[in-house]
């Protein structure tokens, strides 16, 4: 990856959800990405805004030191700071917007605004020194799955992108949490569907695909569709989900996965590109990434799956973002403010 500035040293922060994190990348090179979660929402079974903005505020400044401190970096060696504007959870991200104002200006260093979902996109390109690796080669197309998102985007370089496909209603993470919470699953339910999908049948149960545009997603009636299914057995069987716990995961996991491929199968052969990505939270799930390769491998397509730790939030994704940012000359001001909602 070709650098401008061989002494380009970025601090990312993150705070658009429950997670706080901070990292240093230097060069495209990461050297530290700590992440602070926030336990508190398990009791609750899904995030509470107001608790995590006040957790984002205990847990913000010993994050950014603790990044330091793993990257041997002081304050003064950074160029500049990058954080998330946007979208998130509006307390949330007020948090990270503050903390990145002040300390811009106190160091007199640039300030660098990050749309989230780009720096999903962009965490493909972050570097380990022990480690290269790969990057997809432009255009490419990116599968972005998250709790709040799921997009099929075509990335013509690393800072233009186009939105070619999207959900019109609910998220495919959100889709997989519901399903857990009818299961009496613990939050965050998508990991654990995940996990007890691996010893259960997936061709065990069927369910029907929504009918939407040519590349965008629906998944609230697929969510209905499985609240009804779930009442219709149980009412034959009471102990139905009990009985059936792994195959029912299993089935309504790859039913999800099978569908995300539809559309993202239609995007690829239409923009004619050969490397393809996947992103977001979602893109931890195993049958996700197993389907992503066994797809590559049937349609000769290049593919790039992001480490476990750059799937879910993160400030590694914000600081490599902010890199390319700054070397076009990017910036943000003093006046800058966070977004719960922002066009891609």
């Amino acid at each position: 990856m070709s650098v401008t500035n061989k002494y380009n040293i970025i601090l990312g922060i993150e705070s658009s959800c429950d997670d706080t994190s901070a990292a240093i990348i230097k060069n495209g090179e990461i050297l530290s990405n700590v992440i602070a979660d926030q336990v508190i929402h398990a009791k609750y079974g899904g995030v509470v805004p107001e608790l995590a903005s006040r957790a984002h505020q205990q847990n913000i400044l010993p994050v950014v030191d603790a990044a330091l401190k793993k990257a041997n970096v002081a304050k003064s060696e950074l160029t500049a700071i990058a954080y998330t504007k946007g979208p998130g959870l509006l307390g949330s991200l007020l948090v990270g917007t503050s903390f990145a104002k002040s300390m811009a200006m106190g160091l007199n260093i640039p300030l660098i605004d990050v749309n989230h979902m780009q720096g999903h996109i962009l965490a493909h390109f972050i570097q380990k020194k022990e480690k290269p690796k790969p990057t997809p080669n432009f255009p490419f197309i990116c599968l972005t799955v998250s709790g709040g998102h799921t997009q099929i985007v075509l990335v013509k370089d690393h800072l233009s992108m186009e939105l070619i496909g999207e959900t019109i209603d609910d998220a495919a993470g959100e889709a997989f949490d519901k399903a857990a919470k009818l299961l009496g699953l613990s939050y965050p339910g998508g990991p654990l569907v995940d996990k007890l999908s691996k010893e259960g049948d997936a061709a065990r149960f069927t369910f029907t695909f929504p009918k939407v545009g040519e590349l965008n997603y629906s998944f609230s009636g697929l969510k209905t569709q499985f609240l009804y299914f779930l009442q219709k057995e149980e009412k034959l069987n009471d102990k139905f989900i009990q009985q059936n716990l792994n195959d029912i995961c299993a089935s309504y996991q790859q039913h999800i996965v099978n569908y995300l491929f539809i559309k993202l199968k239609k995007a690829v052969a239409h923009y004619n590109v050969k490397d393809v990505a996947i992103a977001g939270g979602v893109s931890a799930n195993s049958c996700l990434r197993k389907t992503l390769e066994k797809t590559g491998q049937e349609e000769g397509w290049n593919t790039f799956i992001p480490e476990f730790e750059y799937c879910t939030d993160n400030a590694a994704m914000i600081a490599i973002t902010g890199q390319f940012k700054l070397e076009k000359g990017h910036k943000s001001d003093q006046s800058a403010t966070p977004s719960a909602r922002m066009k891609f």
